[in-house]
């Protein structure tokens, strides 16, 4: 059994964030036994469940879901929302790509540019 300071540390985060998980009820919040709460094997297995998922993408409804998905193990539906996510993945990627391009010529137009503003600055509109 663990305290909420412990668990936190085994799940790599701080105390607030469990707290935060738990007021979005996607942890629960275990009874007061002595004044200390004791969280299990179980807090932590679903603590390190939302940390991966945040790091695969999730929003903390899509988390929420999985969660539920996961207690009724309904691959079809878990399936349907990683491929969301891959979609949303590969978007936001496109999109970061088309920045760094863009920033690439910017930057190459700064050095090997005419003489004037520079042009990262002037498309910053600085």
């Amino acid at each position: 059994m663990l305290t909420i300071g412990r668990l936190a540390d085994a799940g790599g985060v701080g105390v607030e964030t469990i707290r935060f998980y738990q007021r979005r009820g996607l942890m629960p919040v275990p009874p007061n036994a002595g004044g200390i709460r004791r969280y299990g094997a179980e807090d932590l297995r679903r603590l390190r469940f939302i940390r991966q998922a945040q790091s695969a993408g999730f929003t903390l409804e899509e988390i929420r879901e999985l969660l539920d998905l996961d207690a009724g193990e309904d691959r079809d539906r878990a399936r349907v929302l990683a491929h969301r996510r891959i979609e949303a993945l590969d978007a936001r990627i496109a999109e970061l790509l088309d920045a760094r391009e863009a920033l690439s010529r910017l930057a190459h137009a700064c050095e090997h540019g005419d003489p004037g503003p520079c042009p990262i600055l002037a498309s910053f509109g600085v």
